[in-house]
């Protein structure tokens, strides 16, 4: 398969990277520091702070699938989700690409967004701890990480194209492990971490799973 990895020298995206290749799928790396990438693939560099909308239409023409790992990494770069997905999502209108998968985060769901002003007060998945303690006091501790990532969700929503929006909770650098639970449409009940390399790897196995269109799909630990 011909995949556009967006954000590919990110933590999720690395692990895009790798294992899409490991799999056999063509790809074409997408990064704001595209000579990072040591791989033996297509580069493209993109900005998606202040993104080239024909710079990256070009970059995914052709793709069956786009998956990205975009997010901000710090709260001076919050803004960028929303602000590269919007971009993204009109290349692929542009570029006649359907399939988009990216990555957001387990408390979003709970969270207020423009197009989503009265979320549920609990995602169906939390347990007492979560519900009680662990969504409210992330909810504070990153609140413009959150609120970056609940107006990305509302683009990926209104997009139109064939989504899927995988919810992590914690992330951790373990190794893949292929022993991780997801859950449609709700978090993952008592799953409280997940390793990169695990959350790419059920990015990527949603490329043959059309079930998983038009959800978000919990994953964890």
């Amino acid at each position: 398969m011909r995949l556009t990895i967006v954000a590919a020298t990110g933590g999720i995206g690395r692990q895009l990277l790798r294992q899409a290749l490991d799999a056999g799928h063509d790809v074409t790396a997408v990064a704001r520091s595209p000579e990072k990438i040591t791989a033996p693939v297509r580069t493209a560099y993109a900005d998606l702070a202040h993104p080239d909308l024909p710079a990256l239409t070009e970059a995914i023409k052709d793709s069956d699938a786009v998956l990205s790992g975009l997010g901000a990494r710090t709260t001076p770069e919050a803004g960028v989700a929303t602000l590269g997905t919007t971009a993204l999502v009109e290349a692929a209108r542009r570029a006649g690409v359907r399939r988009l998968i990216v990555v957001s985060a387990a408390p979003i769901g709970t969270l207020p967004s423009p197009d989503r002003p009265h979320p549920p007060r609990h995602d169906p998945g939390d347990g007492f701890f979560m519900r009680h303690l662990g969504v409210p006091f992330t909810h504070r501790m990153f609140r413009e990480h959150y609120a970056d990532l609940a107006r990305m969700e509302d683009v990926v929503r209104a997009s139109g194209l064939d989504w899927t929006i995988s919810r992590p909770p914690r992330l951790t650098d373990k190794p893949l492990s292929g022993r991780y639970r997801t859950a449609v449409d709700r978090n993952v009940r008592g799953g409280l971490t997940v390793s990169r390399a695990d959350v790419a790897h059920q990015m990527l196995a949603c490329l043959d799973r059309p079930e998983t269109i038009g959800h978000t799909i919990g994953v964890a630990q």
